[in-house]
């Protein structure tokens, strides 16, 4: 179905996309300096049962249309670079919005509201439906037939990967709330960094070629 080899390579791929922050890390630091460690756990999983909810809708609508389609397949390539490279510009320019999490001081939200907002997030976070609709389909492989399996299994992965990074980004906040209070540059260089590492994927994939 799909090979080891580019089971990696997406693996790569999108471990790098999902470790940058983004909408999704900003608001589960959040949750975390906010609530507490637990509220933020309850949020990446939401979160992650958002994004596979984007997974099915592609891998039974635009999944179709990239398997017969090699003009589709090239206009979401250069919509999902280009809008990386803008998202990667914006990121850096508000890499202050990690630092205003610190003066969250909301009560925190039962579980349920916590899987909920995580959810919303997830379901909507705009990095992760380019990256999955214009970038994700780059893996799929034409040959081995089943593009809609394939897809479904790649968005696991990809769903697998951001609860493990997400759930790290939210221990580390929680467990290091005082550490970040002290000096919020630390995490205004983490989105600095954060929107560099999103506009060079975009680059990348823009100038990458299309998979058989």
């Amino acid at each position: 179905m799909i090979s080891s080899g580019r089971l990696l390579t997406f693996a790569a791929t999108a471990f790098v996309v999902i470790v940058i922050p983004g909408p999704s890390v900003l608001f589960v630091v959040g949750r975390a300096l906010a609530g507490g460690r637990r509220v933020a756990l309850f949020s990446v999983l939401g979160n992650a049962m958002g994004e596979y909810i984007q997974v099915i809708a592609i891998a039974f609508g635009i999944g179709a249309l990239i398997a017969q389609s090699v003009a589709v397949f090239t206009v979401l390539k250069l919509l999902g670079g280009g809008y990386l490279l803008y998202l990667g510009a914006k990121t850096f320019r508000q890499r202050k919005s990690l630092a205003q999490a610190l003066s969250l001081s909301d009560r925190a939200p039962s579980d349920r509201v916590s899987f909920a907002q995580g959810f919303t997030v997830g379901v909507t976070n705009p990095k992760t439906v380019v990256f999955l609709a214009a970038i994700l389909p780059q893996f799929v492989s034409r040959a081995a037939g089943n593009v809609t399996g394939q897809i479904l299994v790649l968005g696991l992965l990809f769903a697998c990967i951001a609860v493990i990074s997400d759930s790290v980004w939210a221990l580390a906040a929680g467990t290091m709330r005082s550490w970040f209070a002290r000096s919020p540059r630390r995490l205004e260089l983490i989105g600095a960094a954060g929107g560099v590492g999103i506009a060079s994927v975009g680059l990348a994939f823009l100038l990458s070629g299309r998979k058989s």
